[in-house]
């Protein structure tokens, strides 16, 4: 049987992801891209080149659902298809020099609002404490 406190604390943290990526869409309701399709641009801005099957793998989509937002993100400029030098048959999915722009704004924007709650909210103390936290959260979500 599972420990009542530890339950409840899986209930409060995943309520309180939830409000946080509402909050995060919420100041950049104005970007021009998804929240989506910011995450899909992210994710190969930190990894670099991935073909689509692999981006949907990492993010948890169906390679269908993953198609889809890449056709959205090449037709409006923000990522290019280039062919995968060992398999010329499949492509690589890159960020555009738009694409680039587009996730460094995004990215000022939310950061800047977390920047800004943290500093408002939170006394140095609890700062601290929220910065300790984050690579157990890190634990968390990688595999």
């Amino acid at each position: 049987m599972s420990d009542p406190q530890l339950e409840d604390a899986a209930s409060e943290l995943r309520f309180l992801v939830g409000r946080l990526m509402r909050r995060l869409r919420a100041v950049s309701e104005d970007a021009p891209i998804t929240f989506s399709q910011a995450s899909v641009l992210s994710l190969v801005d930190r990894h670099g080149p991935a073909t689509t099957a692999a981006l949907a793998k990492a993010e948890r989509m169906r390679p269908q659902s993953m198609g889809a937002t890449i056709m959205a993100l090449e037709e409006a400029g923000l990522v290019e298809r280039t062919a995968d030098p060992s398999d010329g048959r499949q492509s690589l999915i890159q960020l555009s020099d738009k694409g680039r722009h587009h996730l460094k704004e995004v990215r000022r924007t939310r950061e800047g609002w977390l920047v800004e709650a943290l500093e408002d909210r939170l006394d140095p103390h609890e700062r601290a404490v929220v910065i300790q936290a984050l690579h157990l959260l890190r634990r968390l979500v990688e595999e």
